[in-house]
């Protein structure tokens, strides 16, 4: 086999992948179901193989000879033994565990060789009630989700078979026709990430991904009407779940007082609830009870739903632990989490079902092509002998409300005059200022939820071209007419929120379907390398970032 030599793979599965390659490109795509991309080094994309990434590839279908063809046919030179040894001890264990319910009892079934692995597992004799034989143990029926967490983070994975309880019965048909007489129906992605739901014939649990966009919310309520059951939502904001509600009212024949909202000032508890993060985990000391999660068994709910699910808190992953008996849905546009915390995603939520890549969603106009540069401006004269004498952390937040930011705000707006655009950033102080000098509204956690939405509604409107919003504006805002947004400064590199801010921008348009994405970073200073981390996640996911200096710019 005559290998393309663009990838080199080191002993530890990560993976450095040349951009100078001729088959680079090429061998991008190919390695992209398995891998996770982790850094950028001069000509050389790192990208490394786990366990996590491993499984959701052989979920999906892709078979263990397949990753290994790929990995010889694009190699440099050979696959170290100790890579080649990780890498079958994780795929030999795909498969091999599984969790059934026999005669009212949990067992936890596999062959010798697995299960004389497992006994070397101390924790596991805290869920053991009996060993029936050395491939078959009862367990407590309470440790379903804490068995598959915890074996998940050691490196096995476990098939559920357990099935699941339907829940309370709720009347709820999709509309052909909206109430406003638009034409409704599921797209041809929805409806396979709905089949990939049911694919084991339970119409279990798992993790469907979409780009902002492309209709998460649907693909969520296409669900919701082939299960027939009282279904718990839960997301991230109070914007996010009338988002939901408006959704559910116009494109389901559910009735209004059938929706409860669970969030902010509401408690109102239905067949169909919304829910918050915010809410859920609340509570008024560290050493309090979260009162709000009694919300999980406050009616039998058929289905739970996971908007945004890479947003997980830890008690709320708790509670999904003890939920199993119960089908969950995560939706999310990344399952990027900084806090390495994945694989309690798949382990308690349940392994990726459906993933589309962004550029293929372009490529097909489900969402707007986005233009992204990045411009170096450089630090202020004032500014320079502060940032010199600063902490790190000090330092990150002078770069990032460099004063020389505004200039190019300004050059921005007029090159992209008429088109409607959102100002984005991480400090309220520096947002207050652009406000301020060039006479843009802002809005930032402070602004009271009645006021959003009214803002929110003169952006859609036009009476708004321009609006300035803190990181409240990350999730779920539904604004689709945005094509234009300039991020003035983000949040630590952090992937995750880079995705959600250039997801505003992805809708597509009614005219020219195109938007421009901007992030303005202080060249020669800590936020190059921030900006860097960040970029990664367009990269993983076939874009390009331009990288231009203010200087550019400025001369258009």
């Amino acid at each position: 086999m005559h290998s393309r030599e663009t990838i080199i793979v080191q002993s530890d599965l990560s993976i450095l992948l040349d951009r100078r390659s001729l088959y680079a490109v090429e061998a991008q795509q190919q390695i992209q179901p398995f891998t996770e991309l982790i850094k950028v080094m001069g000509q050389y994309e790192v990208y490394e193989i786990t366990a996590i990434t491993l499984w959701n590839a052989l979920t999906l279908g892709m078979k263990s000879e397949r990753i290994v063809h790929i990995l010889h046919l694009y190699v440099k030179g050979n696959i170290p033994i100790t890579a080649q040894q990780k890498l079958q001890l994780w795929m030999n264990r795909f498969g091999r565990l599984q969790l059934q319910v026999i005669d009212e009892q949990l067992i936890l079934q596999g062959d010798r060789e697995i299960m004389n692995e497992l006994q070397e597992q101390s924790y596991m004799t805290d869920w053991i009630v009996a060993k029936l034989s050395d491939q078959e143990w009862v367990l407590k029926r309470e440790s379903r989700g804490f068995v598959k967490q915890e074996l998940a983070r050691v490196g096995y994975t476990v098939t559920d078979l357990v099935g699941y309880h339907d829940g309370e019965t709720v009347s709820l048909q999709l509309r052909e026709k909206t109430p406003s007489g638009q034409t409704f129906h599921l797209r041809d992605y929805q409806r396979k990430a709905i089949a990939a739901f049911h694919r084991d014939k339970l119409g279990g649990s798992g993790v469907i991904v979409l780009p902002c966009g492309t209709g998460k919310t649907i693909t969520g309520i296409g669900i919701m009407a082939s299960l027939q059951a009282a279904t718990l939502i839960v997301t991230s904001s109070v914007t996010s779940a009338n988002q939901w509600r408006q959704e559910l009212m116009e494109k389901t024949t559910i009735e209004a007082n059938r929706i409860g909202i669970y969030g902010g000032k509401q408690r109102d508890v239905s067949e169909i609830t919304i829910a918050t993060y915010t809410i859920l985990t609340h509570r008024q000391r560290s050493t309090d009870q979260y009162l709000h999660m009694k919300l999980f068994s406050e009616r039998d709910w058929g289905l739970i739903i996971y908007d945004e699910v890479q947003l997980l808190p830890a008690p709320i992953f708790r509670m999904t632990a003890t939920i199993q008996a119960t089908r969950r849905l995560g939706l999310t546009a990344t399952l990027i989490r900084e806090d390495g915390c994945a694989h309690d995603v798949f382990s308690l939520v349940g392994p990726k079902l459906f993933d589309m890549q962004w550029k293929k969603a372009e490529e097909q106009s489900y969402i707007a092509k986005v233009h992204c540069t990045e411009i170096r401006v450089s630090l202020a004269e004032e500014l320079r002998e502060p940032y010199r004498d600063a902490q790190p952390r000090t330092r990150l937040r002078i770069a990032a409300v460099n004063r020389n930011k505004l200039t190019i705000v300004k050059s921005l707006l007029q090159l992209h005059k008429g088109k409607p655009t959102l100002i984005i950033g991480q400090y309220i102080s520096q947002l207050e200022e652009i406000s301020s000098q060039l006479n843009i509204p802002m809005l930032s956690g402070s602004t009271k939820q009645l006021e959003r939405e009214e803002m929110y509604a003169k952006f859609r409107s036009g009476e708004y071209p321009i609006l300035i919003v803190s990181r409240i504006a990350n999730l779920a805002v539904d604004l689709p007419d945005a094509c234009v947004a300039i991020q003035v400064s983000g949040s630590f590199g952090s992937r995750q929120e880079e995705a959600q801010r250039i997801g505003r921008l992805l809708r597509p348009k009614q005219t020219l379907n195109e938007a421009w994405f901007y992030t303005l970073v202080t060249e020669e200073t800590k936020e190059t390398e921030f900006a860097l981390k960040r970029g990664m996640f367009m990269l993983e996911q076939g874009y390009q970032y331009q990288c231009i200096s203010q200087h550019e710019v400025l001369s258009e």
